[in-house]
């Protein structure tokens, strides 16, 4: 009995940089979509937020808060249904503040799969202590 290949349910984006990781995949639901049927910008920033919020906590081993999105691009929208799948990975790493690059990408019509880049963002976070203030990022912790 020979066994069928086991079929790529979840195609990954063709052109990423191998230090992007994969931080969350989510579909988005008639509820998250405006008028036109295509899925709010607010709720795919909010996405990038969450997403990209990972890595400068593993890496400032403790609380951080977002403090700036210097770029976000939306290059194509969203449609319900889609599964989006957001990857980052740190750009830098200051004394205390991490700024990650952001990818978003959309898989759609499953029969015969199509994936798009739709957003590219950087956000820059800061290391914060119990108070809510800065806090250093030792080097031992980058």
């Amino acid at each position: 009995m020979t066994l069928a290949p086991k079929p790529n349910i979840l195609m990954s984006p063709p052109d990423l940089h191998p230090e992007m990781e994969l931080l969350m995949r989510v579909v988005p639901m008639p509820s998250d979509a405006n008028g036109n049927g295509d899925i709010f910008g607010g709720w795919i920033m909010a996405q990038v937020d969450l997403a990209g919020s990972i890595l400068p906590g593993i890496v400032s081993r403790g609380r951080i808060a977002t403090v700036a999105v210097n770029q976000f691009t939306f290059k194509q929208a969203v449609s319900v249904g889609d599964v989006v799948s957001l990857y980052g990975r740190v750009e830098k790493i200051g004394r205390t503040s991490i700024t990650v690059h952001m990818e978003v990408w959309a898989e759609r019509n499953p029969s015969q799969p199509q994936l798009f880049k739709v957003t590219e963002a950087n956000i820059t976070y800061v290391a914060i202590d119990l108070e809510g203030k800065p806090r250093p990022i030792h080097p031992e912790q980058a």
